[in-house]
C-alpha cells in the first residue's frame, strides 16, 4: 500500500489513545449518523477520521484495499471540519465524512495508477468534477483504493498491485469482486464510511454484492467521467459505494453536484432525489425472472432472490415474469465487445508492448480487442440502439426489474476462472443504458453476502433508490464482517 504523503503512522506513537466512534452501529456508521453527532457535538470529523485511519493501520495489511492513504492531508481536513462545524459554518451533511476514491479518479498532484504497475508514478495534473463535488460537500478524502488493472476485470483481482481480500472470509481468500474490487472492501469493512467505483460492466454492483454493500450503476447522462481515467466512453459511469440506500442516495446527490444546503432541504422535505423515498412500493409492477434464467443462479442465490420479491409482494407490489426480447447472455456479450473494443484504443500502447509489466489476465482480455475494427464497432453501436429500443418496448407496464446481482456467492479466489466474467445479470444493464441498484439480502446458508439487483429505466434513480429503501425497511440491523481477532 502506498501513503503519501505521510510523515507518521496513526497508532505508531506509543501515547496515541485508540479512537472509538460512539456509535449505535460501532465500527459501521451511516453519513446521517455522523452528520447529526456532528451536529450535535457529540463528535468531531477529527475523532471520526483517527479512528478510520487506525482502523486501516490494523486491517488493511491484511484486506489490502487501499493504494494510498493520505493520512496527513486527511486529519488536518478533519481538523479544519471541526472548527469550520463549531463556529457554525457547517456546509451539509457531508461535512466531515470521509470517503474513498477508487484509483482510476483523478486527484490533483496525486498518483493516479489506475491498477497499473506501469503507471505507478503518474501524477495527475487536475482534479475532475466528482471529486471536486465531494469535497466542496466537505467531504474528508482518506485515499485512493485498488482496481482492477484499467478497470477490466469483475472478479477484482489484479497480479501486480495485489488483490483486495473479501473482508467475509479471513480463513479462506474470496473474490471481492470487481473492478472497484478496494472500494468494496474498504467500506465493508469499516475502513471508510463510503466510496466511489465506476460500473462499465457491473464494477459498482459486483464488489458491493460480493461485499454486502449497497452500489449504484447510474444512467449514462446522471454522472459526469470527465477526470475518471476512460475504460469505455460509451458505457462508464460512476457511482456510490455505501452501507445503506440511504447512505447511496446522499452522496449521489453530492456527486451530482446539488447544493449542499439543497440536500438539507431535501432531506427534510422529501423532495428532489428523496421524493416519494418513503412512498413504499405500493402499485409498482416488477418484473422477475423466468425459468431459463433462474436456471443461471445457485440454490443460495435462489432463495435470497425469492425472499426478496416475497417482501416486496408484501408490500403490495406487483410481480409478473418477465421474458427479456434478448437474453442476458447475448446482452453481457454485447457490452463486452463494445468494452474490448473502446478499451484497447485508449490502452493498447501498454498491452501490445510484451515487455510492459501488465496484469496477464488483463492483457489476454484486452488483446482480444486487436481483431475489432472500427467498421465492427459502428455496427456494434447501431444493434445497441436497436436492442435498447426492443427492451423499452418488452418493458411497457413495467415499473422496474428484479434480478440477483449475481449468480452466486463469492468464490474462491483459487477456483475462479478469468475467462468468464461475473457480469451475467450486471453487463445486460450498462448496454441497455439503464440504472440499477445492488443491495444486500439474506445471507447465504454460508453467512456470504447475497445480492438483490433493482432496474428501472435510464433517469429514474430515483425510483431504484425507493424500492430499495422499501425493502431495506424489511430487514433487521444489517450483519458486518468480524474482525475481533485482528483488532485484538
Amino acid at each position: 500500500m502506498r501513503t503519501e504523503p505521510r510523515s507518521h503512522s496513526i497508532g505508531e506513537d506509543d501515547n496515541a489513545m485508540p479512537v472509538t466512534i460512539p456509535n449505535p452501529t460501532g465500527s459501521y456508521p451511516s453519513i446521517s449518523a455522523l452528520a447529526e453527532a456532528f451536529q450535535d457535538g457529540s463528535l468531531t470529523p477529527s475523532d471520526v477520521v483517527q479512528a478510520h485511519l487506525q482502523r486501516i493501520e490494523k486491517l488493511d495489511s491484511t484486506l489490502g484495499s487501499f493504494q494510498a492513504v493520505y493520512a496527513e492531508d486527511a486529519l488536518a481536513a478533519a481538523g479544519a471540519a471541526d472548527e469550520a462545524i463549531a463556529s457554525g459554518h457547517r456546509v451539509g451533511p457531508f461535512h466531515g465524512i470521509p470517503f474513498a476514491l477508487k484509483d482510476i479518479f483523478e486527484v490533483e498532484s496525486r498518483v493516479t495508477t489506475c491498477g497499473s504497475w506501469a503507471m505507478q508514478d503518474r501524477i495527475s495534473l487536475h482534479s475532475g468534477p466528482i471529486v471536486h463535488r465531494l469535497i466542496a460537500a466537505g467531504g474528508i478524502l482518506l485515499g485512493k483504493t485498488k482496481t482492477v488493472e484499467c478497470a477490466l476485470g469483475g472478479w477484482g483481482t489484479n497480479q501486480r498491485m495485489g488483490t483486495p481480500l473479501n473482508p467475509w472470509d479471513l480463513s479462506h481468500p474470496r473474490v471481492p469482486g470487481g473492478s472497484s474490487a478496494g472500494s468494496g472492501v474498504a467500506v465493508a469493512a469499516g475502513l471508510s464510511v463510503c466510496a466511489t467505483g465506476t460500473d462499465t460492466g457491473g464494477s459498482v454492483r459486483l464488489p458491493a454484492a460480493f461485499c454486502g454493500l449497497t452500489g449504484l450503476k447510474t444512467s449514462k447522462a446522471c454522472l459526469p467521467t470527465a477526470g475518471i481515467m476512460p475504460l469505455s466512453h460509451s458505457l462508464d459511469t460512476p457511482g456510490p459505494m455505501t452501507r445503506s440506500v440511504m447512505d447511496t442516495a446522499l452522496m449521489l446527490a453530492v456527486m451530482q453536484g446539488c447544493e449542499s444546503w439543497r440536500i438539507e432541504y431535501d432531506l427534510e422535505h422529501h423532495t428532489g432525489l428523496f421524493n416519494k423515498f418513503l412512498d413504499g412500493v405500493s402499485g409498482l409492477k416488477f418484473g422477475v425472472l423466468d425459468d431459463y434464467e433462474r436456471k443461471n443462479c445457485s440454490v443460495d442465490i435462489l432463495a435470497s432472490y425469492d425472499d426478496a420479491v416475497n417482501r416486496l409482494l408484501a408490500l403490495g407490489a406487483e410481480i409478473e415474469v418477465f421474458t427479456t426480447p434478448e437474453r442476458y447472455v447475448d446482452l453481457a456479450a454485447a457490452n463486452g465487445a463494445i468494452t474490448i473494443y473502446e478499451g484497447y484504443g485508449y490502452h493498447k500502447d501498454f498491452y501490445d508492448d510484451p515487455q510492459a509489466p501488465m496484469d496477464e489476465d488483463v492483457r489476454k482480455r484486452m488483446l482480444t480487442g486487436r481483431g475489432l475494427t472500427p467498421a465492427s464497432q459502428v455496427e456494434r453501436l447501431a444493434a445497441q440502439l436497436q436492442c435498447q429500443t426492443r427492451f423499452d418496448i418488452a418493458l411497457k407496464g413495467f415499473d422496474a426489474l428484479l434480478t440477483p446481482t449475481i449468480t452466486d456467492t463469492a468464490p474462491l479466489l483459487s477456483e475462479i476462472d478469468q475467462d468468464i466474467s461475473p457480469g451475467h445479470f450486471t453487463r445486460p444493464f450498462n448496454y441497455l443504458d439503464m440504472c440499477a441498484l445492488s443491495m444486500p439480502t439474506l445471507p447465504a446458508a454460508d453467512q456470504l453476502p447475497t445480492s438483490l439487483q433493482i432496474v428501472a429505466r435510464a433517469g429514474q434513480e430515483s425510483l431504484v433508490l425507493r424500492i430499495g429503501a422499501a425493502l431495506e425497511r424489511t430487514f433487521e440491523v444489517p450483519a458486518y464482517p468480524d474482525f475481533s481477532a485482528l483488532l485484538d
